[in-house]
């Protein structure tokens, strides 16, 4: 087995470039502001450009970069074993309402992809969700009796791929596609219908007035009739606190080749560690995607592990040939596992909010833009109640909301009394880790041309103490999920200011 790729960079975004756009230099106004390039912000701008909208499409990096670019690209409605849950906690019309909203999405994305001639590897194929324990059957049992409660389309199979399983739930026609090919297609029709794109453009504030001003980094103003926050985790919270009602977890995709052929479909594990695995083609050679290895940002201080664990798992059961792809995930998970998709708060009626996709943005993401387009245009959805920020489920969302908590708070005290074990000069080459600099407390890392770096490893959201990931090479924030560079700087928020370097 050749594991010799270091690469930590997803496939997506070696094998397909979008268009580059300027960052924003002047003040502008337009009739909607949309915060965020990934497939919701893309999406949102295409459907309410063609009724006919002025829009600024903003985003901190480049277009379908961040989440988006790292996605394993199943379109499903099968999102783990969701639906048993969904129906005990918030009752079967909600219920129902959750997968309808992800049909419609998968539904949409097919006949767009199908009626434009999309070239994005577009393929039509079942999921499957196995087990093999007696506690992974028995969920799987659950949930196949919540299928044929809210009448979902599938039901008990057989794998058609050489792997061991005891049963299988089966759901019928999803999909998967190439996610940048997709975007680049909207893109292109985003700039045929006049839409202000701008890359490198942080949003960092809103000015709330009749008609809101988002301000970004460089103090530029976009002055618009309704500002949308389409971003991973939402640049602006408006006392929502969207941070203390989400949490973010790491998740883990090696892209390898195999000698054992892998039959086409998408595959999750019920048992724990979760294994997801699907096909893709690169270039005219079969892909096997494995994913897998999910933990809470900041709390797993080993990461390059997850990597090779999914290496090993691909190995045993398909023999792998060549790693040649890995790359890590971030995903916002909310209380009670439904999307925030609406106003950003009662409060705001012209400021909305779009994000805790958990693991299925695809579909999310899609049905949020066919959401938050109704919503603008004032047309009715039966989706609005279900995905409402300003929701309550006193089960699980007090459970939930308490014990994330605690965890923010055992983690922020571990933190602050845990103590350097190095001295800046005796780090490794691309090695992160705490140290002693100028007898204080720093996060130290040294290139690979043997230049090092301190800096301060309290948070800039809310002071918790950043951990050093060293599969990804990257400061964690243990408490809300924030990320930075080896350097400071910022790479996933709620964060919007970097890490203080020392000189």
């Amino acid at each position: 087995m050749d594991t010799s790729s270091n690469c930590h960079t997803s496939f997506w975004i070696l094998d397909t470039s979008l268009p580059s756009f300027e960052p924003l230099k002047e003040d502008i106004q337009v009739d909607i502001g949309i915060v965020g390039g990934g497939i919701t912000g893309i999406t949102t701008a295409y459907l309410l450009a063609k009724e006919g909208f002025s829009i600024a499409l903003l985003e901190a990096d480049a277009l379908a970069k961040g989440t988006t670019g790292h996605t394993t690209a199943k379109i499903t409605s099968q999102h783990d074993l969701i639906y048993d849950e969904l129906l005990h906690h918030v009752g079967k019309e909600k219920a129902q309402q959750y997968y309808k909203a992800n049909e419609e999405a998968l539904n949409f994305m097919k006949e767009i992809v199908k009626s434009k001639g999309i070239d994005c590897d577009f393929s039509e194929e079942d999921t499957y969700i196995y087990a093999n324990s007696d506690n992974g059957l028995t969920k799987l049992e659950k949930e196949k009796r919540a299928y044929e409660r809210l009448h979902i389309d599938g039901g008990t199979a057989s794998l058609p791929i050489d792997i061991p399983f005891k049963d299988a739930l089966r759901m019928n026609s999803q999909a998967q596609f190439h996610p940048l090919k997709y975007a680049a297609y909207l893109v292109e029709e985003l700039v045929e219908m006049g839409v202000k794109i701008f890359e490198n453009t942080p949003a960092i504030d809103v000015i709330e007035k009749k008609q809101p001003e988002i301000v970004t980094k460089e103090k530029h103003t976009i002055t618009c009739d309704y500002v949308l926050s389409t971003s991973h985790f939402p640049f602006y919270d408006g006392m929502g606190l969207y941070f203390s009602r989400m949490y973010a977890e790491r998740s883990y995709i090696v892209g390898v080749t195999t000698e054992k052929p892998v039959q086409r479909g998408m595959y999750l594990s019920a048992d724990e560690p979760k294994r997801s695995l699907r096909t893709a083609d690169m270039n005219g050679t079969p892909l096997l995607l494995i994913g897998g290895e999910s933990h809470k940002t900041g709390q797993s201080h080993h990461t390059a592990k997850h990597f090779e664990a999914l290496r090993e798992f691909g190995d045993t059961h398909f023999t792998l040939q060549k790693s040649l792809f890995q790359w890590g995930a971030q995903d916002l998970i909310t209380m009670d596992k439904i999307p925030y998709i609406g106003r950003l708060t009662a409060n705001h009626p012209n400021i909305f909010v779009a994000t805790g996709y958990r693991k299925w943005g695809m579909t999310n993401g899609t049905a949020a833009a066919l959401l938050i387009t109704n919503l603008i245009t004032e047309q009715q959805s039966p989706y609005i109640d279900v995905f409402s920020p300003s929701r309550f489920y006193a089960d699980p969302s007090i459970k939930h909301f308490l014990s994330q908590n605690a965890n923010v708070a055992s983690e922020f005290v571990k933190g602050k009394i845990k103590l350097p074990y190095k001295q800046l000069e005796d780090l490794e080459t691309n090695e992160g880790a705490l140290v002693y600099y100028e007898n204080q407390k720093a996060g130290g890392y040294k290139d690979a041309n043997g230049d090092t770096y301190a800096v301060d490893t309290t948070c800039t959201h809310l002071r918790c103490e950043v951990t050093w990931n060293d599969g990804e090479q990257s400061w964690d924030c243990p408490c809300h999920g924030s990320r930075f560079s080896p350097t400071g700087e910022v790479l996933e928020g709620p964060a919007d200011e970097p890490l203080q370097r020392f000189k």
